[in-house]
């Protein structure tokens, strides 16, 4: 014969704050993720966590520019009549956001929504003349003069 030590109700209390300390210690150890940066085309998304990022906080410009250099990102396959699209995080559209291609600035004014759609070919024409196959464009997030993010992605010319 078994003798139940405590009743019910406080088995239950202690299993419920049990599993709440347990489930509090796990997120304890995780680190929060970066927000992210998607690029679509056609079905195909392709999203990425930063490659460079602060917790919100501004990057030291040491970091800035070795960063925009970085040439590797998630490729993405796309035909010059594709439209590829752009999305972001709400809170990278709210301190505004530009494109860089091979790690030059490519638009004057950062962008302040979350979504935009931009024709491939735009990104495969060369100014010497030479074919293009592939380009690296980087989104990077801006508050005013500080850069809080760069996230990179590889756009490739299908054959």
């Amino acid at each position: 014969m078994t003798v139940a030590f405590f009743s019910g109700k406080r088995r239950r209390a202690a299993a419920t704050i049990g599993a709440v300390s347990a489930g509090l210690l796990v997120l304890s150890a995780c680190d929060k993720p970066t927000p992210l940066a998607t690029i679509t085309v056609g079905t195909e998304s392709v999203n990425s966590e930063a490659a460079c990022y602060n917790d919100g906080k501004a990057l030291a410009e040491s970091k800035v520019q070795g960063c925009l250099s970085k040439s590797s990102g998630k490729t993405v396959k796309v035909a010059l009549d594709d439209k590829i699209r752009f999305g972001v995080d709400t809170e990278i559209a709210e301190n505004g956001w530009s494109l860089f291609l091979g790690g030059q600035r490519a638009e004057e004014e950062p962008y302040k929504k979350t979504y935009r759609t931009i024709p491939a070919s735009a990104f495969f024409a060369s100014q010497t003349g030479e074919p293009v196959n592939k380009v690296n464009v980087s989104i990077m997030e801006s508050k005013g003069s500080k850069v809080l993010g760069i996230w990179h992605f590889t756009l490739e010319k299908k054959s």
